[in-house]
């Protein structure tokens, strides 16, 4: 399967908006090429979930605990909110990736969902591609700081080939931090997401 979203292209890296310093070793890093400022690409609605992403994890966790805390104690370094290492962006590679759903947003849905497996590609431009799965995440992640890269992308459900562009709708979009939790194990961090839950974690292992 072949998907990719059109983004803007700026010579700026991505850590040069907003006063925010660059990622360790942004040079070589696939965010860091030929990828625009993040802020400037991100619509103001995920703007905005972005930068309530301590308070997703305040309701999603408990609500979650609720649920399943086996579930949530199995988790290990991505279910712990301030943890972000150094190295936030993953080398281009083929990952195995899966989706945690933490809290709910309907009475009747479960606190806790761990959806099954994928397998994700991350291309040297710094796009990030679900091949596999009923929902598919299709986006760029941007340099942000040392401790923090920034995907931007939209869903792909379905057999569609590709999800809609990213801005075209809301209901799509998806923005999150992507970050480092342990050795060789990264993490996309989704406040608000549209449907289901109030915070998604995607975690992303070398396959």
């Amino acid at each position: 399967m072949s998907a990719r979203l059109t983004f803007p292209l700026a010579i700026l890296l991505a850590a040069c908006s907003g006063g925010e310093r660059p990622a360790a070793g942004c040079a070589d890093a696939p965010a860091c090429t030929g990828a625009a400022p993040w802020r400037a690409v991100a619509t103001p609605e995920d703007r905005d979930r972005l930068s309530r992403w301590r308070d997703a994890w305040t309701t999603a966790l408990p609500a979650a605990r609720g649920t399943d805390a086996a579930g949530i104690a199995a988790l290990g370094p991505l279910a712990e909110p301030d943890l972000a290492l150094t190295e936030p962006v993953p080398p281009a590679g083929t990952y195995r990736c899966r989706v945690v759903k933490l809290g709910a947003v309907a009475a009747d849905r479960p606190g806790f969902r761990s959806l099954p497996a994928a397998t994700c590609r991350i291309d040297a431009d710094g796009s990030l591609t679900t091949l596999d799965g009923g929902q598919r995440a299709i986006g760029r992640i941007y340099a942000s700081t040392d401790t923090r890269g920034v995907f931007l992308g939209a869903l792909a459900l379905g057999d569609e080939q590709a999800g809609p562009a990213y801005g075209a709708d809301a209901q799509r979009d998806m923005a999150g931090f992507v970050e480092r939790v342990a050795e060789r194990r990264w993490r996309v961090v989704l406040p608000y997401p549209a449907f289901e839950s109030v915070l998604d974690v995607m975690e992303l292992v070398p396959a």
